[in-house]
C-alpha cells in the first residue's frame, strides 16, 4: 500500500479477483480500519492503482472484484452501494471500467452516523420549502404546502417565516436510499431504519432574527452549512452576511440555488455567475463547483470533505423536483468531517457539556439540551453545572440521556443530546452554562481579553462601549474596558480589547471564537486571555444550601 492511502477513507484497489485466504483477511482488516477512519464510511475505487493511475478492469475482473468486496463487507457487517462506474479509454479491444463503491457500516456503539447541516438563506429564498421537500418526500405545490409541515410556531404559519431555530431530520439507509417522513413514519422510525442521519438546523433568514442565526451557528456546532439563494432574486439582503458568518466560523459550506422553475435559464446562469464572482474574491478564496450530474455530485462530496475551499453549487426546484436528486446523492455521500483521531482526543479530555436549551418535562423533571464538547458522559454520572450568577458551580446527576429522540447510554464528544436531570431546580439554570466533571476545577471570568477585527461600525468604538458578546453558547452584554495600544477603533481595524461582562461571570476558554454586535456594529475575533476568578474565593467551600453538597 502506498503512503497516500494510509490515512483517510478512500481506498484504491486495482483488483480483488479471488484473493487467497490470507490476503482476504488482510483486506478485511484494512476495510475495518478505513471504516473507522471515515467514521463508518469508506469509498473504494476499483480499477485504480495505489498511485491513482486509472487502469480499469475488464467486465469479468470487475464482476469478480465486486463479489470479493461484497464478501469483505459481509464479514465486517457493512453494506455497499455502487456510486458510479466509468470507462477508461485505452487502445485495448476490451472495454475497461473503473467502479466507485461506497461502503457504510454503522459503528457498533451508535445507531447511525450523525451529520449536522446549518441551513442559511435570505427570507423567501425557499429554504424552508426545500427542507420540507427533502424531509417530507413530497414536492411543493408552489404555494408553500411543503413547508407548513415544518413550522413550529403559529405566527410562522401565519406569516410563513421561520424565526426560531427548528430541526429537521433526513435519514439514509445503508443502501443510500432516502428515509424520510413520506411513508408517514415517525421520527423514531426514521432513526431506527437509517444508517446515516442528517439533522438540518433551519436558522432564521430575516434581518431582525440575525441574533438567533448567530446563536445557531455558534452553539450547535454544525459540520456543514447550506446556503440557499433564490434564483429569481439572486444575492439579496442577508445572503452576503450569511456567507460571511459561515466563513468567520470556518464551517465548510455549499450553496443551493432554488426556485429555478420560476425563471429563465439566463437568469439562473446570471445568479450562478454572480455567486461565482463573490466566491472567488480574495476575502472568500473559494473554488465554486457547479453540480449538473450525478457524477459531479459524487465528486463534489468527496472533494468538499477533503479540501474546505471547494464550494459546490446546486441549482434546483422544490416545485418541479428538478435536480433534487443530485442534492440527495451529495448528502448521502458527504462524509462526517472530524475524523476519529480528533474525536478520540476530545473523548479523552474531561467531560464538558454546553447547555443550549432548558425545559421541564412532565414526569421526567428538568431536561437540558446541548452539545458535549469534550469527554464522555454516561447515564448516572455526577457533574457540576455553572457558573450561577454569583459564580458558583452546583452538583447534579445525569438521570438519562436522549439522542435524536431515542434513549442512549453513552454520549461522546461532538454529539448533541438532551440530558434529564430529575428534580434539579430549573430556575438555577440558564443558557450558556456548562456542565463539567467535578475534577475539572473550571475557570470562570468576568473580565477577558480578545483579539478582534471590527467588521462594521457607524460611530467610533472606544472604552465604555457596550456590545452583546457571543462565544459558543454564551451570550451576554459586555462593556469595553480598554483597547490596547489605541484609544478607538475604526471599521476593518484589528486590536486586542479587554471586555467585562455586565451581569454575571461566564465559563470561557482561551482560543474560543467570539462574535459581538450592537446595532450596526459587528466584529469577530477570539479570546486571548482570561482573568480567572478562582472558584475557592467564590464560596464553593461553604455549603450550597440544604440538600446540595458543598465542594
Amino acid at each position: 500500500l502506498s503512503d497516500q492511502a494510509e490515512d483517510g477513507n478512500i481506498e484504491y484497489k486495482l483488483k480483488l479477483v479471488n484473493p487467497s485466504q490470507y490476503r482476504f483477511e488482510h483486506l478485511v482488516t484494512q476495510m475495518k480500519w478505513r471504516l473507522q477512519e471515515g467514521r463508518g464510511e469508506a469509498v473504494y475505487q476499483i480499477g485504480v492503482e495505489d498511485n491513482g493511475l486509472l487502469v480499469g478492469l475488464s467486465e469479468e475482473e470487475m464482476r469478480a472484484s465486486l463479489k470479493t468486496l461484497r464478501r469483505m463487507a459481509e464479514k465486517v457487517g457493512a453494506d455497499i452501494t455502487v456510486l458510479r462506474e466509468r470507462e477508461v479509454d485505452y487502445d485495448s479491444d476490451v472495454p475497461r471500467k473503473i467502479t466507485e463503491v461506497l461502503v457504510r457500516k454503522v459503528p457498533d456503539n451508535q445507531q447511525f452516523l450523525d451529520l449536522r447541516v446549518a441551513v442559511l438563506g435570505n427570507v423567501d429564498s425557499g429554504k424552508s420549502t426545500l427542507l420540507g421537500v427533502l424531509t417530507q418526500g413530497e414536492l411543493d405545490n408552489g404555494r408553500g404546502r411543503a413547508r407548513l409541515n415544518l413550522f413550529r410556531h403559529l405566527h410562522e404559519i401565519q406569516s410563513g417565516r421561520t424565526s426560531s431555530i427548528s430541526f429537521e431530520i433526513l435519514g439514509f439507509n445503508s443502501k443510500g436510499e432516502v428515509v424520510n417522513y413520506s411513508d408517514s413514519r415517525t421520527a423514531e422510525e426514521i432513526c431506527e431504519s437509517s444508517s446515516k442521519m442528517i439533522t438540518f438546523i433551519d436558522l432564521a433568514g430575516h434581518h431582525k432574527y440575525l441574533k438567533t442565526t448567530i446563536f445557531g451557528l455558534t452553539s450547535y456546532c454544525p459540520d456543514f452549512a447550506m446556503l440557499v439563494v433564490s434564483a429569481n432574486t439572486g444575492i439579496a439582503g442577508t445572503t452576503r452576511e450569511h456567507l460571511g458568518l459561515a466563513m468567520a466560523l470556518k464551517v465548510p459550506f455549499f450553496i443551493v440555488i432554488s426556485k429555478v422553475d420560476l425563471c429563465s435559464k439566463a437568469t439562473v446562469e446570471r445568479t450562478v455567475k454572480q455567486l461565482e464572482r463573490i466566491l472567488k474574491q480574495p476575502g472568500c478564496n473559494k473554488l465554486p463547483l457547479l453540480v449538473t450530474s450525478d457524477d459531479d455530485a459524487v465528486t463534489a462530496a468527496q472533494q468538499f470533505a477533503q479540501s474546505p475551499n471547494i464550494t459546490p453549487i446546486f441549482t434546483l426546484s422544490s416545485v418541479s423536483g428538478e435536480n433534487l436528486d443530485l442534492l440527495k446523492v451529495f448528502l448521502n455521500i458527504l462524509p462526517p468531517l472530524t475524523n476519529s483521531k480528533e474525536q478520540e482526543e476530545l473523548m479523552q479530555q474531561l467531560t464538558e457539556f454546553q447547555v443550549d436549551e432548558i425545559y421541564t418535562v412532565p414526569e421526567v423533571g428538568t431536561v437540558v439540551g446541548g452539545t458535549l464538547s469534550s469527554g464522555i458522559c454516561r447515564e448516572g454520572e455526577s457533574l457540576v453545572v455553572g457558573p450561577t450568577d454569583d459564580g458558583k458551580f452546583l452538583r447534579l446527576k445525569v438521570c438519562s440521556i436522549q439522542r435524536n429522540r431515542s434513549a442512549c447510554r453513552v454520549l461522546r464528544a461532538g454529539q448533541a443530546a438532551t440530558l434529564a436531570l430529575g428534580l434539579f431546580d430549573r430556575s438555577l439554570l440558564r443558557k450558556g452554562m456548562v456542565m463539567v466533571s467535578p475534577e475539572m476545577n473550571p475557570t470562570i471570568c468576568s473580565v477577558f481579553e480578545a483579539e478582534i477585527v471590527l467588521l462594521f461600525h457607524a460611530t467610533t468604538f472606544r472604552k465604555g462601549f457596550q456590545v452583546t458578546v457571543h462565544v459558543g453558547n454564551v451570550r451576554q452584554t459586555a462593556v469595553v474596558e480598554k483597547i490596547h495600544g489605541k484609544d478607538k477603533l475604526r471599521t476593518g481595524e484589528k486590536a486586542v480589547v479587554c471586555f467585562r461582562f455586565i451581569k454575571h461571570p461566564e465559563y470561557l476558554k482561551i482560543g474560543a471564537k467570539l462574535l459581538f454586535r450592537e446595532g450596526v456594529t459587528k466584529g469577530i475575533g477570539h479570546v486571548t486571555d482570561l482573568q480567572a476568578i478562582t472558584t475557592k474565593e467564590n464560596g464553593l467551600e461553604e455549603s450550597l444550601g440544604p440538600g446540595q453538597l458543598s465542594f
